[in-house]
Protein backbone atom coordinates (compact mmCIF):
# COMPACT_ATOMS: atom_id res chain seq x y z
CA UNK A 1 0.00 0.00 0.00
CA UNK A 2 2.55 2.38 1.04
CA UNK A 3 4.41 1.99 -2.81
CA UNK A 4 1.14 2.45 -4.23
CA UNK A 5 0.66 5.76 -2.37
CA UNK A 6 4.03 6.61 -3.71
CA UNK A 7 3.63 6.26 -7.10
CA UNK A 8 0.19 7.95 -6.62
CA UNK A 9 2.35 11.09 -5.13
CA UNK A 10 4.95 10.46 -7.90
CA UNK A 11 2.24 10.57 -10.54
CA UNK A 12 0.64 13.37 -9.38
CA UNK A 13 3.86 15.54 -9.55
CA UNK A 14 4.45 14.63 -13.28
CA UNK A 15 0.79 15.97 -13.38
CA UNK A 16 2.04 19.40 -12.41
CA UNK A 17 4.98 19.72 -15.24
CA UNK A 18 1.96 19.24 -17.94
CA UNK A 19 0.17 22.82 -19.69
CA UNK A 20 -1.95 24.63 -17.17
CA UNK A 21 -5.16 24.00 -18.76
CA UNK A 22 -4.65 19.79 -18.85
CA UNK A 23 -3.81 19.11 -15.37
CA UNK A 24 -7.10 19.14 -13.96
CA UNK A 25 -7.87 16.11 -16.28
CA UNK A 26 -4.95 14.44 -15.52
CA UNK A 27 -4.76 14.64 -12.12
CA UNK A 28 -8.65 13.33 -12.24
CA UNK A 29 -7.51 10.53 -14.30
CA UNK A 30 -4.96 9.30 -12.17
CA UNK A 31 -6.77 9.22 -9.02
CA UNK A 32 -9.64 7.22 -10.70
CA UNK A 33 -7.16 4.79 -12.06
CA UNK A 34 -5.89 4.51 -8.55
CA UNK A 35 -9.42 3.82 -6.83
CA UNK A 36 -10.30 1.89 -9.49
CA UNK A 37 -7.85 -0.36 -8.70
CA UNK A 38 -7.27 -0.62 -5.03
CA UNK A 39 -9.07 -4.01 -4.75
CA UNK A 40 -6.17 -5.52 -6.08
CA UNK A 41 -4.56 -8.41 -3.57
CA UNK A 42 -2.06 -6.23 -2.07
CA UNK A 43 -0.29 -9.48 -1.49
CA UNK A 44 0.05 -10.45 -5.38
CA UNK A 45 3.80 -8.87 -6.72
CA UNK A 46 2.76 -9.86 -10.21
CA UNK A 47 -0.49 -7.82 -10.20
CA UNK A 48 1.26 -4.73 -8.25
CA UNK A 49 3.95 -4.83 -10.44
CA UNK A 50 1.48 -4.89 -13.81
CA UNK A 51 0.19 -2.18 -12.50
CA UNK A 52 3.39 -0.59 -11.39
CA UNK A 53 4.43 -1.10 -15.22
CA UNK A 54 1.15 0.65 -16.43
CA UNK A 55 1.17 3.72 -14.41
CA UNK A 56 4.98 4.39 -15.54
CA UNK A 57 4.38 3.59 -19.15
CA UNK A 58 0.85 5.68 -19.13
CA UNK A 59 2.67 8.76 -17.90
CA UNK A 60 5.87 8.68 -20.45
CA UNK A 61 3.43 8.91 -23.29
CA UNK A 62 1.23 11.32 -21.57
CA UNK A 63 4.67 13.22 -20.91
CA UNK A 64 5.54 12.75 -24.50
CA UNK A 65 2.32 14.06 -25.75
CA UNK A 66 3.03 17.11 -24.35
CA UNK A 67 6.74 17.61 -24.98
CA UNK A 68 7.87 16.99 -21.03
CA UNK A 69 11.64 15.44 -20.88
CA UNK A 70 10.61 11.74 -19.69
CA UNK A 71 13.39 12.34 -17.34
CA UNK A 72 11.36 14.00 -15.07
CA UNK A 73 9.98 10.63 -14.70
CA UNK A 74 12.92 9.38 -13.12
CA UNK A 75 11.78 9.24 -9.26
CA UNK A 76 8.43 7.38 -10.65
CA UNK A 77 10.59 5.21 -12.55
CA UNK A 78 12.71 4.40 -9.51
CA UNK A 79 9.79 4.08 -7.16
CA UNK A 80 7.66 1.88 -9.71
CA UNK A 81 10.50 -0.85 -10.14
CA UNK A 82 13.49 0.27 -7.44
Amino acid sequence: MEKALRVYGAVLRLVRRLPKDTRPYYAKYARENFVNYREVDAHDPKALDELFQRAYNHSLWVLQKYSVDESAAKKLKDICFG
